[in-house]
């Protein structure tokens, strides 16, 4: 078996820059891809000082998109979310106040929907049990109880079986 040789300072440094050229990466994921690669700490440290430097990673700019795309696209809630950025060694200090701008009804446009199309899947003998594996389905994306316990509220079923959710303006 041929031996690799280990990536030099420069290789990596041109390596990840254009990979953070390509798209939005958080310092975790570069920490992460140099260690592989069996770059010193030191190396590590010079490296991400000049993509920091160089505006390549931005772990604020990172969490920003990927917390709006994590909602937007995969559906997921806020808790979630917040464990892949927490897996992503993203800081609390970062990611918390970008969830918290977040507004409620964000999570819930995506969530209505959700519990919607599955509420039609779900065999149940009660509505208790309905409602039950509703929350754990809900859960299951990380959305928050009391964003649940609203979804779950607000719903009304139709004759024919389809849940339409009151709107915020027309319920007052």
């Amino acid at each position: 078996m041929i031996q690799k040789r280990p990536i030099q300072e420069p290789q990596a440094l041109k390596k990840l820059a254009d990979l953070c050229a390509k798209g939005e990466h958080c310092s975790g994921d570069m920490l992460e891809k140099m260690r592989k690669w069996g770059l010193s700490e030191e190396a590590q440290a010079r490296i991400m000082e000049k993509l920091i430097t160089l505006h390549y990673v931005d772990d604020s700019r990172y969490t920003e998109f990927f917390v709006h795309d994590k909602i937007r696209y995969n559906k997921w809630g806020r808790r979630k979310i917040e464990q892949a950025l927490w897996m992503k060694k993203v800081d609390s200090a970062i990611s918390l106040p970008i969830l918290d701008a977040v507004e409620d009804e964000e999570y819930l446009e995506v969530l209505r929907p959700l519990l919607a199309s599955k509420y039609r899947t779900i065999k149940a003998e009660s509505d208790y049990e309905r409602s039950m594996k509703l929350i754990k389905f809900a859960m299951g994306r990380g959305f928050t109880m009391d964003l649940i316990r609203k979804c779950i509220d607000e719903g009304v079923v139709d004759a024919d079986g389809d849940v339409d959710f009151v709107d915020d303006e027309t319920a007052d």
